[in-house]
């Protein structure tokens, strides 16, 4: 019992400490059930004991694509992949480097492919472009951008029928300085939808990207600059994809080095669409020219929290520890019989070849940082919450290793645990969930049922509180608070 007293005196403590600054709740959407994931340090207020934020890697599955027609090759590069509708599109430029005579075989070209299930992908015969004769090719934009085309699925219901898809590019191999922009009412059938570039400030020589960001209702764009001889991150928005604000600088926490970011691979995370999750290339030229993907997130798209340990190190399959040949590909989807992943990509073999290939990555849902427990403990303690309207019980995403367990309370400004909600009346979550509904025991210490997970009556009385978390030996990813159905 020692321990316990113990451990409830530092928290009241901390609580104490709280009280001083009188900081404003924080508000999870609307109507309170906006899903927050522990992936900076947003959320939290205090860690003690053996409680700390951990960085996940994506497990490494089967290749998906080789480069290996005649069109394509080692130095295939800048992958982008959505999922649209029932169907999953990718698109990539073509292009093959010669090691021993240290120029290119043929000219670069943007490829298309598409797949049913995320796994198996197809090049369609298209028959758009010829090259070397034949039109019997997935060739989907040849000439002016592309180096580096991207492409995507507008999600603005504004947005015309024949703007459908839009890219964004590079003026290379013609074309004057910057970034073009293109439209598509299929995906497949691209035009120019201004003759002069549209930003202009930057070096644009990565994979630049652009979105519809359906939080701000805006579009924003990412494209690489360089600061110093280092590169680094620019970012500007636009109401109509044609006119856009001056580009920007990221920032990032205090204390993180500046260090060669050469991709961004920023995108909004779909079920939590306020948090942008990028996957920026580090490179790092003084070893060897090699680069490694990491895991950088934003609440305004501006300032990021960046990891600094990579997501796909060189320890991952084979083949990605040479110069450039292990970048993250611009996509983060759910594929059919995996609803609890989300599968991301990564290239590999580049320039070594004779053709680099595509490789498949899955995450657990949420499960890019977590909020991790020793096997001894560790508590974490949120700022204030304000309980909205429809925050009816509250969720978890965690996961209990063998042993472990997880346990909430909720608590007054002040520190006080509100009645029958406290820590030591949870009742303690253990295995893996994705969604699981948080109880409280009742009276006479049973578990009945939904009335012991029922918050709404709280809101009249505690319209704001603060979690408490005690963790032993378990991860959590996520929580949300969230309505009964109606």
């Amino acid at each position: 019992m020692k321990p316990n007293r113990h451990i409830s005196s530092v928290i009241a403590l901390l609580f104490a400490a709280q009280l001083a600054s009188a900081a404003e709740p924080l508000t999870l959407g609307p109507d309170g059930t906006r899903r927050e994931l522990f992936v900076d340090g947003h959320l939290i207020a205090n860690m003690t004991g053996g409680a700390k934020l951990h960085l996940h890697r994506p497990e490494p599955k089967e290749v998906v694509l080789t480069t290996d027609a005649p069109w394509e090759g080692n130095t295939s590069a800048y992958y982008t992949i959505f999922r649209d509708g029932e169907l999953y599109r990718m698109y990539y430029r073509a292009s093959h480097w010669d090691t021993e005579a240290k120029k290119a075989t043929h000219r670069e070209v943007t490829c298309y492919a598409e797949s049913r299930d995320g796994i198996h992908w197809v090049k369609p015969k298209l028959g758009l472009f010829e090259f070397n004769g034949s039109r019997e090719n997935n060739i989907v934009v040849d000439g002016l951008g592309t180096h580096c085309f991207v492409a995507f699925k507008d999600g603005n219901p504004d947005s015309p029928p024949e703007a459908r898809y839009r890219g964004i590019a590079r003026g290379r191999p013609v074309g004057k300085k910057g970034l073009y922009i293109f439209e598509s009412p299929d995906g497949i059938r691209w035009r120019l939808t201004r003759d002069e570039p549209v930003i202009t400030e930057g070096a644009f020589d990565s994979q630049n990207l652009a979105f519809w960001d359906a939080h701000t209702r805006q579009y924003r764009e990412y494209h690489r600059t360089f600061v110093n001889g280092v590169r680094a991150i620019m970012t500007g928005t636009s109401s109509d994809f044609i006119h856009w604000t001056k580009p920007v600088l990221l920032t990032y926490q205090e204390g993180i080095p500046m260090q060669h970011l050469y991709t961004n691979a920023v995108q909004p995370y779909g079920r939590a669409p306020h948090l942008l999750i990028g996957f920026p290339t580090r490179y790092l030229p003084e070893e060897g020219q090699r680069v490694e993907p990491t895991l950088m997130i934003s609440r305004d798209g501006l300032r990021f929290h960046r990891w600094l340990e990579p997501v796909v190190p060189e320890s991952a399959p084979k083949d990605r520890g040479g110069n450039r040949s292990n970048y993250m590909a611009w996509g983060l989807v759910e594929i059919p019989g995996r609803p609890n992943h989300l599968s991301v990509y990564a290239t590999e073999a580049y320039y070594t070849g004779p053709d680099s290939r595509v490789r498949r990555f899955e995450y657990r849902k949420d499960g890019f940082v977590s909020l991790r427990g020793s096997a001894q403990g560790g508590v974490l303690i949120t700022k204030l919450i304000k309980l909205g309207r429809l925050a009816d019980r509250l969720t978890l995403n965690y996961r209990a290793n063998q042993g472990g367990q997880v346990r909430v309370g909720l608590y007054q400004p002040n520190g006080t645990a509100i009645p029958g909600h406290s820590l030591s009346e949870c009742r303690p979550l253990t295995g893996d969930q994705l969604n699981q509904t948080v109880m409280w025991k009742s009276v006479s210490g049973n578990i009945v049922g939904k009335t012991n997970a029922d918050i709404s009556h709280l809101r009249r009385n505690h319209p704001a509180v603060r979690l408490r978390f005690e963790l032993k030996n378990a991860d959590l990813f996520s929580l949300q608070f969230q309505p009964w159905l109606r």
